[in-house]
């Protein structure tokens, strides 16, 4: 079987890789296309070390990341979309800049962050015992007062407080474990 015969055999197979790989049919066929001309091209470079399909991944594998840095500087336009010029009139001005300024969309990531802190804070508080995390939730959440708390529960002022400081320090280590631990790494 001619060598040209080979090639044509695993197409099916590169362009399977190459749409994987591209996620576009058209710059898929594009890098299919450019290594089999690769191939054909030079097939003194391939010295049978290995197999033909495997030689030709390994070209179609450096035709994608050139197909994907080409792509990246090339942008997209849509010209049978007329909103989209109407709404890029309302967006910039003649000379491209923004015509008003973005809105501050905060960070995100912070967002995110502060809200699974508040999650894992609140798994830690319904893991108290029944008392301590109510006697801490009416101080802490409802900003009940020192002396409503202790009539409400019938509670001395030093029974409260010790119930408080207990409450704190099983958060503290349920928060030591559960969000502010870094994984530790162990001595060889």
């Amino acid at each position: 079987m001619s060598f040209e015969h080979q090639l044509v055999e695993h197409r099916a197979y590169l362009l399977r890789f190459a749409r994987l790989q591209l996620r576009n049919d058209a710059w898929a066929e594009d890098a299919v296309s450019e290594t089999l001309l690769a191939a054909l091209n030079r097939p003194q470079a391939f010295q049978q070390q290995s197999q033909l399909k495997t030689w030709l991944v390994g070209i179609l594998k450096h035709k994608v990341v050139d197909q994907l840095r080409q792509r990246t500087r090339e942008v997209a336009w849509d010209e049978s979309d007329p909103e989209g010029e109407a709404l890029e009139a309302l967006s910039f001005t003649a000379n491209g800049h923004f015509a008003e300024r973005p809105a501050d969309w905060g960070s995100p990531e912070q967002r995110l962050q502060s809200r699974q802190f508040i999650e894992v804070l609140e798994t830690c508080t319904e893991r108290l015992p029944p008392t301590m995390g109510r006697v801490f939730l009416m101080r802490e959440w409802l900003e009940l007062s020192c002396e409503e708390i202790c009539k409400e529960l019938n509670l001395s002022a030093t029974n409260l407080y010790v119930q408080l400081h207990r409450a704190r320090l099983r958060l503290r280590e349920c928060l030591d474990l559960h969000w502010f631990a870094t994984p530790r790494t162990t001595s060889p």
